[in-house]
């Protein structure tokens, strides 16, 4: 039976959508309309009830639905999210839709741009870090001064009637630019996706429709063009400000440290603080101090890790910008910053970094594609030669740990499926081969070691170990799928590019597990499509 729903998402939208069948349950209905109007957040629905005046019901049942037709309500659930990570509490910004068709004021929406260290008084230094690595969708456009409010309120009035735009004056057009510039600093900092920006434009102009381009098909090509200028000047004041952000992309003078050819420095893997300013009333010296007396406990043999967890979260500015201004090695930063290397603070830093918990975030993704991964695998096993099938035919022979075996066998049939050469990271040994003979020369791997041979049809696995450099940074684990969540936090926290050879399995990884960063590439969407068919 085809049901036409007019879809109220906001105040201020509605969307009209025909459905050829009625779903069976509300639940079903839900996930019907998160995949048709893209929508991101969590929602109940209500109902325009006719035989109580059209007043709203809360939606549980379909068979409360009126027949032919029906008005819902979504209802945002506007939870505050929490991480074994960080006890602190802060705010997200709700996504009301995809589209760029809604807008509110930032007021509503705005992150909470203060986290206050873990295991401290409430008197202590608060850090400046943003706390939502989802970049909001509509945007949520500034308010602006009421002088500009208000004749952009008239405008619209105006071109309700007349369809012609406003004309905007310089002044009015500075503040407009000032505003977006500062609200997207707030969410992404200095160096926002450009589809991103495109979406802050076509929010402006949806919010103010008097102000659209009547020569582009958008509407919205000119504010984009403005937008992008504006951003690259507000860079240039938050520079001589003094922000980390974007000082650490300063072109220095020969001999000030820039020994090779520049590289832009920013975020380009959904990094939510990637260089954050320093604590209030701390700078180098302070927070230098502070690493000293962080080195100093990591070193006694009963250490404080409440001492250590609030010192790594009070140097986590210092340590950023060491990192990715001077990208010292592996080995460098383990001198310096030795509790890095520890599981706990692997964890702490990738969610300081992207407000993601790393262990809880992949398992939940691996647990939910691992399946699919598999049958993807399985369908297309004869394209992919003897090693695709080989991992599946060992896979099937496995009699013990099968939970295990099959993450196991999803993560290495990753690169074989998305056609990338995967042997120089998996890597593998018996117990009596020499350590060195393995890992020398291997700039990012995952080492399995073996008591026997391995090539027997159930091998018995000794330790699974994490390698970075040509050397072994970590050790014990207790599978495959393990230490490569470990990895890849390490690779966050140390700022190490994906290994070329394996950059979309990596990217895979990245956007379909994690769900960081704006876009991915086609191979990788491709995936994705597949995934969720």
């Amino acid at each position: 039976m085809a049901l036409l729903l007019r879809i109220v998402l906001s105040p201020k939208e509605a969307r009209r959508l025909q459905l050829e069948e009625l779903p069976e349950s509300v639940d079903q209905l839900i996930e019907v309309l998160k995949e048709r109007l893209h929508l991101e957040r969590d929602f109940t629905l209500q109902f325009e009830d006719p035989d109580f005046g059209n007043s709203l019901c809360q939606l549980t049942t379909m068979s409360e639905m009126p027949v032919g037709r029906a008005v819902l309500h979504i209802m945002w659930n506007f939870s505050l999210p929490s991480s074994p990570c960080n006890t602190s509490g802060y705010s997200i910004n709700p996504s009301i839709s995809s589209l760029d068709t809604a807008s509110v004021h930032s007021e509503d929406f705005r992150p909470s741009t203060s986290l206050q260290t873990e295991g401290s008084s409430s008197n202590s230094v608060k850090s400046p870090l943003r706390q939502d690595s989802k970049w909001p969708s509509p945007f949520p456009i500034p308010k602006l001064s009421y002088d500009v409010e208000l004749k952009l309120r008239k405008g619209n009035e105006v071109y309700a009637k007349t369809n012609k735009s406003l004309e905007v004056t310089r002044a009015m057009k500075t503040e407009i630019l000032d505003r977006l510039a500062q609200a997207i600093f707030e969410l992404r900092g200095g160096y926002p996706a450009k589809d991103e920006v495109a979406s802050v434009a076509s929010a402006l102009v949806f919010k103010y429709p008097c102000l659209r381009d009547q020569d582009s098909i958008t509407g919205c090509d000119a504010w984009l063009m403005s937008l992008r200028y504006k951003i690259g000047n507000y860079r240039a004041k938050l520079r001589d400000a003094g922000c980390n952000e974007v000082d650490v992309n300063r072109k220095r003078r020969r001999g000030e440290g820039e020994d090779g050819p520049f590289t832009l420095k920013k975020p380009k893997r959904g990094e939510v603080n990637h260089v954050p300013d320093y604590p209030d009333h701390h700078d180098d010296n302070t927070l230098e101090e502070e690493r000293l007396a962080l080195v100093e406990e990591f070193k006694k043999r009963k250490r404080n890790m409440t001492e250590i967890k609030q010192k790594m979260g009070l140097t986590f500015s210092l340590r950023r910008k060491e990192i990715v201004e001077m990208q010292p090695m592996v080995s460098e930063v383990q001198e310096r910053w030795p509790a890095l290397f520890s599981l706990e603070e692997i964890s702490e830093e990738f969610h300081r970094i992207t407000s993601k918990d790393l262990l809880v975030t992949f398992r939940a993704a691996l647990d939910k594609y691992v399946n699919r991964l598999l049958k993807l695998y399985r369908a297309r096993k004869g394209a992919f030669g003897p090693v695709m099938e080989d991992l599946l035919d060992k896979l099937d022979e496995e009699t013990r740990d099968i939970v295990s075996q099959r993450k196991t066998a999803a993560l290495r049939g990753l690169p074989i499926f998305i056609r990338e050469d995967a042997s120089k990271f998996f890597l593998k040994r018996l117990v009596t081969d020499p350590e060195d003979a393995v890992v020398q020369g291997v700039p990012v791997g995952i080492l399995t070691i073996y008591e026997d041979d391995y090539a027997t049809t159930s091998p018995a696995v000794q330790d699974v170990a994490v390698v970075l450099e040509g050397a072994i940074i970590l050790r014990d684990l207790p599978d495959l799928s393990t230490a490569f969540a470990y990895l890849f936090g390490l690779l966050y926290a140390i700022n190490i590019e994906y290994p070329k050879s394996l950059k979309y399995t990596f990217e895979a990884i990245q956007t379909i597990f994690f769900e960081l960063g704006s876009g991915c590439s086609q191979r990788i969407r491709s995936l994705k499509t597949k995934l969720l068919q």
